[in-house]
C-alpha cells in the first residue's frame, strides 16, 4: 500500500482554494451536500456504484467549469472514455484519482498515463482493499439502480463478482444479456477515494448510451448555473452479476434472461425512438425557420418595390400637378407633357387628351410675345420655332365652349391633338358613316385619313360628312372648315386624333403658310341638348310656300325612279309612260315624283332633251301632271367631251382647269356613263348664269317640276383640279353649287358637307341589292341624322345595283344599271324598313312579282305609313327644321342616360313616339328588342310593353315589322 501511496503522490497535483478549483460550488450547494451525506450513506453499494461513471464525469467537469470551456470538457471526457474502453478491452481496471486537500477540499482529477494504468492493473487486480472504501462513495448521487436482495453481504457479493469476471468471454457473448461496466467515480466530499468496478461490454446499446451521455454533457455545459448533479437519469439499468434467492444462486445470465432483457430492449428502443423523434423535430423546426425566413424575404422585397413605386408615382404626380395650370377655371393644361382636360360644372373630368403630339417632350413653352397675342382674351403659348397655341373660352350659361387653335411655325410640323376614345362608357358619334359601316366612331379603327366625302367602298368616309363629333357623356367637337383635317381612330391606344396636314388632293390648297388646327369643344350635362346646340340652324329662312309643299309631298308620296340599264338608250319616252301606267294600275299607291336619271340627254352635259328618244316628252309630261305625278330630271355638273356644251365651256373658261397650267386647259375626269368629262367651275361667276339659263329653259319648255342634283363626291373631281376661287377642300364645291343653284329647285343632292336648305334631301349612296346592303342602309340613315341631316332620301327598295364581288374602285366609276328583281323576302323586309323612313323610293314595282302575297303586304305597309308614320313625320318636321334634330333618330336621343340605348344600332325612332325594330337578316322571324323607359303599345298584337328592358326572342312574322307606339305616362296595365 506504501508503493501505491507513493504512486498516488506522484500523480497528486497541488490543490488550490475552493474558489479556484470549484467556483461554481456555492454555499447553498455545500449545505445541500452536507445535509444529504447521512442519508446517502445508507444507500447500498450497487445502488451507488451504478451511477458512478456519470457522477465522476460531471463532478470533474463542474469543478473546472469556470476556467474550462465546453470543448475542453468534451475532450477530457472523451479521453476518459477512451481509457476506460481500453481497460475494458484488456480486462483491466482503470483508476481515476481524485485528490482532496487536508481541509477536505476537492481537487482536480488526474488522468493516469498508460504506464501507470498498466502497473496499477498488474498490482491491484482483484484486491479486496478497494471494498473498504465502498461505503464512502456515491454520496449526493441520484439513485438509478436496483437494490441488492436482502441477506447478502459485501464479501459474498464480491465473491460472486469475481466469479462472474472469471467466466469465459465467449460464454458471456452467447449469454449476451448484459455486462457490468467499471467506471471511476469521484466525490466532492473531503475524503479522497480511488476505486474500480468491472467494465461493461461494449455493445451497440452501450455505444448509443455513450452518445446520449455526450449530449447530456453538452447540455450540462451550456447550463452552467444549474446544479451539476441534477442531470437526466441514466437510460439503462445495470444488470446484477449474481443473486442469491432462497439460498439458491442465480447467475446474471439467468436473471437477465428472465427479468432484464426485456427492460434493456425496451429502454434501448425508447432511446432510439426518442432520438429519431428529436432529429425529426429539429428538421421540422429548421424547415419552419427557413420557411419563415423565405416569407420574410419575399415580404420585405415586395414592400421595398411598393415603396419605390409609390414614391415614384407621388413624385411624377406632384410635378405634373405643379406644372398643370388651370385656364378659364375649367381647363387644365400641363405645359410639360401637354395633357389637356376639361371639367364639368361639378368639377368632374369629362374629356382628356394630349395636345401637340408633334412637339418633342423636352420642348418648354413660354408666353407669346405681345405681337402674337390676340385681343379676345385668349391664352397664348409658344414653343420656339415649332408651334403656337391659343386657348379661349365662351360661357353660354348651361353650355361651356372652348376654342383650341394651333399654328405650325415651320415646315414638316403637323399639329396633332388626341383625345380618349372611350371614357366612362361614352361613345363618339358623328363625322359621317365610315368605310367599315360602324355604328359608332368608337368602334372604328383606321389610320390618319383626309376628312372628306367619298365612296365608303373605297375611301374612309361616305357621301355625307360634317366636321362635327359628339360624345355620349356630354362633349361635342366642331372643327373649322379651313383646317386641313385628317382623322385617325386607334382602338389599341384608345385615341381619337385630329391632325392638320396638307396633301396632294383633298387639301392641296394651302390656305395658310403652315398648317393650322382649329376647333371648338362644348360641354353640357345633356347629350341631346348639346346636339341641338351644335346642329341648331333655322331652316325656315327664305323658304317659299312651294318649298314647303314639295317637302310635304316628299314625305307623303313615294319617289318613282324609272328603271334603267347601263346603256343610255335604255330609257325613252315610252318607258316613262308605261311605268306610270303600272303605278296607277296597282290602285292603292299614292302618286308622287317620277325621277328620271341623266339619260334624258343625248350626251351628259347637254342640258337639252334628246328629241330622238323623247319626241313628245312635253305632251307626256302634261299627261302625267293631269294624273297627279311630278316630273324630276337628274342633272350633273359634268360635261362630256362629246357634248356641244363642252366646246362652249372651254371657250368661255367655264370648266375647272388643270393645276399649274393655263386656264384654257380643262381638267378631265370620269363619272358613271361618261368616260371623259369636264367639270363646270361653279366658282366662276359666269358659270352660274350659264347653267341657270339652260335649266330654266327646260322647266319652261317641258314643265319640269324640279331637279335632282347628282354631284358625285369630292373624289369625283379631277385629281389636279383648280377652280377660279381657291377651295378649302373638294366638299366646298358641292356646298357652293347647292347654295348657288337653289332657286332652280332641287329635291335631292347626292353628297353634302353642310345641311342643304329644304326641301332638299340628302340621298343615300348607291346600295347593293343584298341583305348586307339592307343593314348598311339603316346605318347610313342613322349616321346622317346624327350628323345633323334631318331629311334623308334612301335609295330604291331592293337596292340600286347588284354586284356579287368587291369593287376596287368607286361605284360611280362604273356604269351600273338597275338590278334585277330581288328575292321576295328581301324585297318585303326592305319595303318594311322603308315604310318608316322620311321618304320612300321605288324602282321595281311590287306588281312585277305577280304575287298576291306581295301586293297584300304592300297594301298593309302603305296603310301603316299613311295612318301612323306620315302624321308623326309631319309633326316632328318643325322641330327638325328649328333644332336640327333628325326625323329618324337613334334610341339614345330618346334617353341619352340609358347605356343600352347607346349600344342599340338596329332600332330607331320617329320623333319620340314610335320605335321600329326591323328584321335585317335572311330567314329570321325573331330578334332582340329594347324599349326605352315608358309604356309602349305593341304594333303587332296591341299589347302593352313596359320600357327600360329587353325583350328576348321577340317573334316577328315575315309579314310583320316590329313597331311600338308610345303611350301616355299615366297608362296603367
Amino acid at each position: 500500500m506504501s508503493d501505491r501511496t507513493n504512486e498516488q503522490r506522484k500523480l497528486e497535483p497541488r490543490c488550490g482554494s475552493e474558489e479556484q478549483n470549484n467556483p461554481l460550488l456555492t454555499k447553498a450547494q455545500s449545505l445541500r451536500t452536507s445535509s444529504s451525506t447521512e442519508s446517502e450513506n445508507s444507500i447500498p453499494y450497487m445502488d451507488r456504484l451504478s451511477d458512478s461513471s456519470i457522477t465522476a464525469n460531471i463532478s470533474a467537469n463542474s469543478s473546472n467549469s469556470n476556467n474550462t470551456s465546453y470543448e475542453q470538457i468534451l475532450m477530457e471526457d472523451n479521453a476518459t472514455r477512451a481509457l476506460t474502453k481500453a481497460g475494458g478491452q484488456r480486462n483491466i481496471h482503470v483508476p481515476i484519482f481524485i485528490h482532496v486537500n487536508e481541509n477536505g477540499k476537492r481537487c482536480n482529477v488526474d488522468r493516469p498515463t498508460r504506464l501507470q494504468i498498466s502497473e496499477y492493473s498488474e498490482n491491484e487486480r482483484g484486491t479486496p482493499e478497494m471494498l473498504d472504501n465502498v461505503d464512502s462513495i456515491g454520496r449526493n448521487l441520484r439513485r438509478n439502480s436496483i437494490s441488492l436482495p436482502m441477506g447478502i453481504d459485501a464479501v459474498d457479493f464480491e465473491g460472486l463478482r469475481l466469479k462472474y469476471q472469471m467466466q469465459d468471454q465467449d460464454a458471456l457473448s452467447e449469454e449476451g444479456k448484459s455486462d457490468s461496466r467499471g467506471e471511476s467515480i469521484n466525490d466532492d466530499i473531503c475524503n479522497s477515494v480511488t476505486f474500480t468496478v468491472p467494465e461493461r461490454s461494449t455493445s451497440s446499446v452501450n455505444q448509443k448510451e455513450e452518445e446520449s451521455d455526450d449530449e447530456e454533457l453538452f447540455s450540462s455545459a451550456r447550463r452552467k448555473n444549474r446544479d451539476p448533479f441534477r442531470n437526466r437519469r441514466r437510460a439503462s439499468i445495470a444488470p446484477l452479476p449474481s443473486l442469491r434467492l432462497n439460498s439458491k444462486e442465480m447467475l446474471a445470465s439467468d436473471y437477465d434472461t428472465h427479468s432484464l432483457a426485456s427492460n434493456q430492449a425496451s429502454i434501448t428502443s425508447v432511446n432510439s425512438l426518442a432520438s429519431l423523434l428529436r432529429e425529426k423535430m429539429n428538421m421540422i423546426r429548421k424547415k419552419k425557420h427557413e420557411t419563415k425566413d423565405y416569407k420574410i424575404k419575399i415580404f420585405v422585397t415586395l414592400l421595398f418595390f411598393i415603396i419605390v413605386f409609390l414614391i415614384g408615382y407621388a413624385y411624377v404626380t406632384y410635378h405634373r400637378e405643379i406644372l398643370t395650370r388651370s385656364y378659364f377655371d375649367k381647363i387644365k393644361f400641363s405645359s410639360l407633357d401637354r395633357t389637356f382636360s376639361i371639367l364639368s360644372h361639378e368639377d368632374k373630368e369629362v374629356i382628356r387628351g394630349n395636345l401637340g403630339l408633334s412637339i418633342s417632350s423636352d420642348s418648354i413653352p413660354f408666353y407669346c410675345l405681345e405681337d402674337h397675342r390676340k385681343n379676345d382674351g385668349s391664352v397664348c403659348l409658344e414653343w420656339n420655332g415649332i408651334a403656337r397655341l391659343y386657348m379661349n373660352f365662351q360661357n353660354m350659361n348651361v353650355f361651356r365652349c372652348y376654342n383650341i387653335q394651333w399654328q405650325a411655325l415651320g415646315s414638316g410640323i403637323y399639329p396633332t391633338d388626341c383625345y380618349e376614345l372611350k371614357r366612362d362608357n361614352g361613345l363618339w358619334f358623328g363625322g359621317g358613316y365610315t368605310k367599315g359601316m360602324e355604328w359608332s366612331l368608337s368602334s372604328a379603327n383606321f389610320d390618319y385619313a383626309p376628312f372628306g366625302s367619298g365612296d365608303a367602298k373605297v375611301q374612309q368616309f361616305g357621301n355625307g360628312v360634317k366636321r362635327y363629333f359628339i360624345n355620349s357623356i356630354g362633349v361635342a367637337m366642331q372643327i373649322d372648315d379651313r383646317t386641313p383635317l385628317h382623322i385617325a381612330v386607334n382602338q389599341t391606344e384608345n385615341r381619337f386624333c385630329l391632325r392638320a396636314r396638307n396633301d396632294n388632293f383633298t387639301f392641296v390648297n394651302q390656305l395658310t403658310e403652315f398648317p393650322e388646327l382649329s376647333y371648338k369643344i362644348c360641354t353640357t350635362e345633356d347629350m341631346r341638348s348639346l346636339h341641338m346646340l351644335m346642329t341648331q340652324q333655322s331652316l325656315w329662312d327664305g323658304l317659299k310656300e312651294s318649298d314647303i309643299y314639295t317637302l310635304h309631298t316628299l314625305i307623303e308620296e313615294p319617289v318613282w325612279k324609272i328603271p334603267y340599264q347601263s346603256e343610255i338608250t335604255s330609257i325613252n319616252e315610252t318607258t316613262i309612260y308605261n311605268y306610270s301606267e303600272e303605278v296607277i294600275a296597282m290602285g292603292f299607291m299614292r302618286l308622287g315624283h317620277i325621277l328620271v336619271n341623266e339619260f334624258w340627254q343625248k350626251n351628259i352635259g347637254d342640258f337639252t332633251v334628246d328629241e330622238e328618244r323623247f319626241p313628245t316628252l312635253k305632251d307626256t309630261i302634261e299627261v302625267l301632271h293631269r294624273r297627279g305625278f311630278k316630273i324630276v330630271l337628274t342633272i350633273q355638273p359634268f360635261i362630256s367631251t362629246d357634248s356641244p356644251n363642252f366646246k362652249d365651256a372651254v371657250k368661255n373658261k367655264l370648266l375647272i382647269y388643270e393645276r399649274h397650267s393655263e386656264r384654257s386647259i380643262p381638267a378631265l375626269t370620269r363619272y358613271k356613263s361618261s368616260s371623259s368629262a369636264g367639270v363646270l367651275d361653279i366658282t366662276n361667276n359666269s358659270s352660274i348664269p350659264w347653267l341657270t339659263e339652260k335649266l330654266e329653259r327646260l322647266k319652261s319648255d317641258y314643265q319640269v317640276d324640279s331637279f335632282y342634283l347628282d354631284l358625285g363626291t369630292g373624289y369625283n373631281l379631277p385629281h389636279y383640279y383648280q377652280c377660279r376661287m381657291t377651295l378649302h377642300n373638294p366638299d366646298m364645291y358641292a356646298k357652293i353649287f347647292t347654295n348657288s343653284m337653289e332657286s332652280v329647285g332641287f329635291i335631292g343632292v347626292s353628297s353634302a358637307s353642310v345641311v342643304p336648305k329644304p326641301p332638299i334631301f340628302l340621298s343615300t349612296p348607291p346600295i347593293n341589292s343584298s341583305w348586307q346592303g339592307l343593314r348598311e342602309l339603316l346605318t347610313v340613315v342613322l349616321n346622317c341624322g346624327i350628323n345633323g341631316y334631318p331629311f334623308v332620301l334612301p335609295g330604291a327598295i331592293g337596292g340600286d345595283y347588284f354586284v356579287n364581288r368587291t369593287l376596287k374602285k368607286m361605284v360611280s366609276f362604273y356604269s351600273l344599271g338597275q338590278p334585277e328583281l330581288a328575292e321576295q323576302e328581301l324585297f318585303i323586309r326592305w319595303m318594311q324598313l322603308m315604310t318608316f323612313m322620311p321618304s320612300m323610293q321605288f324602282s321595281h314595282l311590287p306588281s312585277e312579282y305577280k304575287s298576291d302575297y306581295i301586293i297584300d303586304q304592300t297594301k298593309e305597309l302603305m296603310t301603316i305609313r299613311q295612318k301612323i308614320v306620315t302624321p308623326l313625320l309631319k309633326k316632328y318636321l318643325s322641330e327638325s327644321m328649328n333644332e336640327g334634330l333628325p326625323l329618324v333618330r337613334p334610341l339614345w336621343m330618346l334617353d341619352p342616360h340609358d347605356p343600352s340605348c347607346l349600344l342599340v344600332n338596329d332600332e330607331f325612332s320617329i320623333g319620340e313616339e314610335l320605335i321600329v325594330a326591323p328584321i335585317l337578316e335572311a330567314d329570321s322571324e325573331e330578334r332582340e328588342v329594347y324599349l326605352p323607359q315608358g309604356v309602349w303599345k305593341d304594333g303587332i298584337d296591341g299589347s302593352l310593353r313596359k320600357g327600360s328592358r329587353w325583350m328576348h326572342n321577340y317573334k316577328v312574322p315575315k309579314d310583320k315589322i316590329a313597331h311600338f307606339i308610345k303611350m301616355p305616362d299615366n297608362t296603367r296595365f
